[in-house]
């Protein structure tokens, strides 16, 4: 028997340049890849809640649960074990501590310090990012306190140095303001200082939009039914980006070590403009809006909720970020690992 004639293709298009050569293998996709997704990449953000060995799922949320501190300390251990950096804690405050001062966030006593003090016992090499900003804590729902229903700013910003100083007592590494008041990051900064907290970084919610994409965020922390109008005279209007260049600039010059753009994937292109115009550490926070839109197709079997959770975070990367904040992180974690 002889071998079967081997068919020999020519080509008739003459190229010199063939770009799908490098896409030929796995082997040469990797050596080629110019942006590689790794755990530093991650923040997961994390809820607590009163109680005790509490887990209490957040239903616009699948798969996130508000926690109790000790279930926020076997987080914070599981964060560690899949070699996660930090992690950012929220707060679901009960409705009777809440008044239209935001009284409970100078609580040393409050949930985030708690879970700040217990955690860094426990797992003292884990980074804490504690968010800065009156909504979890107030009656009407809105970062800073208001006259009517104007929010004032200078007042606001006085709590949040002080809620700041607070954090920082409790054990918090990173201050991330998201409140949008002008001038809080250099009074914060500031103040931080004069307490001997040198090394306690700021990561400014430098763009931080008012977007449609918060909903089940604030349903996490219990502010949907809360929240009284809208924030849209200190959250950035969705159709700027020049101007979000200069609320970064601003919270740069004013002393923040790191800036953040929220949403994330709606606003690729505000990240990188952000990243090619400081070269500053620039982070993205990937919001419960998109991640309940990528689990809910994902439930409904639309698309495969695994590949797109990668290529999501690929793209903040692709576009600039240094590290991106998401409810994805223990199950990105996780699959980096089984595939390392």
């Amino acid at each position: 028997m002889t071998d079967a004639p081997r068919t020999t293709f020519h080509s008739s298009l003459g190229l010199i340049h063939r770009p799908r050569r490098n896409r030929k293998a796995d082997w040469t996709r990797r050596l080629v890849r110019e942006n590689v997704l790794t755990t530093d990449d991650l923040i997961w953000p994390i809820f607590v809640v009163e109680g005790d060995n509490q887990r209490t799922p957040v239903s616009s949320m699948p798969g996130v649960e508000r926690l109790s501190v000790d279930q926020a300390v076997e987080a914070a251990r599981h964060a560690a074990a899949l070699d996660i950096p930090a992690l950012a804690l929220f707060p679901y405050t009960d409705t009777d501590l809440r008044d239209p001062n935001g009284s409970e966030a100078l609580n040393p006593q409050n949930l985030v310090c708690r879970a700040c003090r217990a955690i860094k016992s426990e797992v003292p090499q884990l980074g804490l990012v504690t968010d800065v900003a009156l909504d979890p804590y107030t009656s009407h729902g809105h970062d800073g306190v208001m006259e009517g229903e104007t929010i004032l700013n200078d007042e606001s910003v006085a709590i949040l140095v002080e809620q700041s100083l607070n954090q920082a007592r409790a054990g918090a590494d990173v201050i991330a303001p998201s409140d949008m008041m002008d001038g809080r990051v250099g009074a914060i900064r500031a103040a931080l200082d004069a307490e001997g907290f040198l090394d306690v970084q700021i990561m400014a919610y430098a763009a931080k939009y008012a977007s449609a994409f918060y909903g089940p965020f604030r349903d996490a922390i219990g502010t949907n039914a809360a929240l009284i109008g809208d924030k849209k005279t200190y959250q950035m209007d969705p159709a700027n980006s020049d101007e979000a260049l200069r609320e970064v600039a601003l919270d740069l010059e004013q002393g923040a070590d790191m800036v953040m753009v929220k949403p994330g994937l709606p606003y690729l292109d505000i990240i990188r403009r952000v990243k090619e115009r400081f070269a500053a550490p620039t982070f993205a926070y990937q919001v419960s809006g998109e991640y309940a839109m990528i689990m809910a197709a994902a439930q409904n079997g639309w698309l495969d909720g695994e590949k797109a959770m990668i290529e999501s975070l690929l793209a903040f990367k692709r576009a600039g970020a240094n590290g991106i904040l998401t409810y994805f992180a223990p199950k990105v974690a996780e699959l980096l690992k089984k595939s390392a």
